[in-house]
Formats: C-alpha cells, structure tokens, sequence
C-alpha cells in the first residue's frame, strides 16, 4: 500500500529568503497547499497579534456595513509566522485530516516552492 505524500506549500510570487525573513515581522501570509491529488487550498497564516489587530479591525468594518460577522476561510493560527512553523502546522493539520473539510480551489498557483518536510 502506497503511503501518501506530505503536502506541498505554495508560498506567494516572489516569496524568497527576504521574504521568509520578513513574514514574521508581518504576522501573517496568504499561501496554498498542494495534497497528492494536486487539490489546492487556500490558507492563512497569523500569528495571534496579527489576528487580534485584524479581527477588531474587520469586526468594526462588519459593524459599520451592517455585516452579521467576520469569518476567514482556511485560517491557521501559528505562535509565529515562519516557515518552520508553517511546514509544522501543516504537515500535522495534513495527518488530522484538516484539508478534507476545505473546499478545493480551481486552477494553477504561481510561487511553487516545495516546503514540505
């Protein structure tokens, strides 16, 4: 019996060591993962300070348009937003069947860079 391959992370166009240097001090990233099958899903990195400026921010936004709430598909919340931490979030949200839940997107990424462990 074949044992499955670990997923592949697609970082963003241009994600280079600058960026991966970076990221951290950004709070989060917008990326893809690639199971076996070649489905991709759209995920979210942040840190939990980025989470909390981000949600009071779209919180207010929602209340302000009349929005009932703020959601945020695909979102992972890591202690810090860096590759490691990444590669181990997914490599253990991939073993507990995390990704069966998302909904794949359609089409090609661009950045592939296979991050997998």
């Amino acid at each position: 019996m074949k044992t499955p391959s670990s997923p592949r992370i697609i970082f963003p166009e241009g994600f280079d060591e600058r960026a991966a240097f970076e990221t951290p001090l950004k709070g989060w990233l917008n990326a893809q993962i690639e199971l076996e099958d070649g489905c991709r899903y759209a995920v979210y990195f942040s840190d939990p300070i980025r989470l909390q400026l981000r949600l009071q921010h779209d919180v207010d936004e929602a209340v302000k348009s009349a929005r009932p709430c703020f959601a945020e598909p695909g979102l992972i919340i890591v202690p810090e937003v860096t590759v490691k931490a990444i590669q181990d979030a997914v490599q253990f949200l991939w073993k507990q069947g995390f990704f069966a839940y998302l909904k794949a997107e359609q089409g090609e990424g661009v950045g592939v860079n296979d991050a997998g462990t």
